[in-house]
């Protein structure tokens, strides 16, 4: 990729909306794919008690809208300012309680595992059907848009291509004697957390523009390096929580 490419990719511009100022990117194809848009508000004429506790609006109990969900709150069930990284807002905004629960959890993503994912981590990769495989280095771009695959060669899965997720895992869950499963990043809960089992690789399925059918991708943990084995297993729980943001934008 070349740095011009690259640079434009990457490019931002301050924009000022009702609810703050945002960071967006200067060009809309090259949005974040786990980015939210802002929501409609309900009008103001539609608001006249607080859509939580039904509190009458007058004077003194002014409305808020909440910026995550665009519904309309009094003071006290709209009062917390919480950052919503997703929206690409610079300034924690006013957020109903519901809502500001979520931005939470999701800050812990782009806090942590975000930065997990742009470091990379090695792996043994497996394209198609192939018996053979490619030892590479796995990362997500900077502008969130691409998983970037490093080694003899050089290979770029859009994000936004990417239609099946998978997660390898071995181990011995309480109460089973099964040592390997698959599991899908589409359940509630990644099933390495709170028991005995860890990630050991990734499966990926996706769409190539201009080619018919799905490209299956493969990528395993290496066992020989206990640094590197760590850090790869802490990648793929980073992809965990990334999947489920990417379905969730989808959803919107």
């Amino acid at each position: 990729m070349s740095s011009e490419v690259s640079t434009r990719r990457d490019a931002k511009k301050l924009v000022r909306s009702p609810s703050g100022l945002r960071m967006v990117p200067e060009h809309r194809a090259f949005g974040s794919p786990f980015g939210l848009e802002e929501p409609q508000w309900v009008p103001d004429k539609e608001c006249r008690r607080c859509m939580q506790c039904d509190a009458k609006f007058d004077f003194l109990t002014r409305k808020h809208h909440c910026r995550r969900c665009g519904k309309c709150f009094c003071d006290k069930c709209c009062s917390q300012k919480v950052p919503l990284r997703r929206m690409c807002f610079v300034d924690p905004v006013r957020q109903c309680a519901e809502c500001a629960l979520v931005s939470h959890k999701e800050a812990e993503f782009y806090d942590k595992q975000l930065k997990v994912l742009l470091s990379g981590a090695t792996f043994l990769v497996t394209f198609g059907n192939s018996e053979t495989s490619e030892t590479m280095i796995c990362r997500l771009s900077n502008n969130q848009r691409y998983l970037f695959l490093d080694g003899d060669s050089h290979y770029e899965i859009e994000i936004a291509h990417i239609s099946s997720v998978q997660i390898l895992t071995e181990g011995f869950p309480p109460g089973e004697k099964d040592t390997h499963a698959y599991t899908s990043l589409l359940g509630s809960q990644p099933v390495f957390e709170g028991s005995n089992t860890r990630a050991t690789g990734m499966f990926l399925q996706y769409t190539v523009p201009g080619m018919e059918g799905v490209t299956q991708l493969k990528l395993t943990a290496a066992e020989d390096a206990n640094v590197g084995r760590r850090q790869a297993v802490a990648w793929l729980v980073a992809m965990h929580k990334a999947a489920k943001l990417l379905y969730e934008s989808r959803d919107q």
